[in-house]
């Protein structure tokens, strides 16, 4: 594996409206929400910021993005929305359930041209299962229609919760 430099992003936190007040997390808007505006703010903002310091690559073959849970949809977002840019994407227990829009994915999926990534998912069978659905089954129904859709993925199920135990377990091997 070639030197890799790895970017990691804290999402943002809205400022307390009162004094003494917590700051409220912006996770779910950055994370959740389907559009381009996360892969154009790594893009366009990230990236360069980075590219200040350290020589990136040009060539979208040498570029993944990952992240779990919400940072896990978050990542296939932003691959969906620009594949010309992340060549790979990889998901640890990802959110396509209906928090922000995610669960419509295995549907669009199925009913897109194949775009060109490289998608690994990683799932635990003792997932959450909660008011925005099971994370269990909406990533299975994701490898169902990257099945389907003739993607390169890679899907892998254990019996772990919504942490990062099991990814953390098989990454290095995958």
């Amino acid at each position: 594996m070639p030197v890799t430099i790895g970017i990691f992003i804290n999402p943002g936190e809205i400022p307390p409206a009162k004094s003494g007040q917590e700051p409220r997390k912006n996770r779910s808007f950055e994370y959740d929400t389907l559009s381009g505006d996360y892969a154009k703010f790594v893009i366009e903002e990230m990236i360069p910021e980075v590219a200040k310091t350290y020589r990136l690559t040009e060539q979208r073959e040498g570029r993944a993005i990952s992240g779990a849970s919400s940072g896990g949809i978050c990542a296939w977002t932003a691959a969906w929305e620009r594949p010309d840019y992340f060549h790979k994407v990889s998901s640890h227990i990802g959110s396509f359930t209906n928090i922000r829009g995610g669960h419509v994915y295995p549907a669009l999926i199925r009913k897109t041209e194949p775009k060109p990534i490289r998608v690994h998912l990683q799932e635990g069978s003792n997932d959450l299962d909660n008011l925005h659905g099971n994370w269990p089954l909406s990533n299975q129904q994701m490898a169902a229609a990257l099945k389907f859709a003739g993607y390169d993925y890679q899907f892998v199920m254990g019996d772990g919760a919504h942490n990062r135990k099991h990814s953390g377990a098989i990454f290095p091997d995958e």
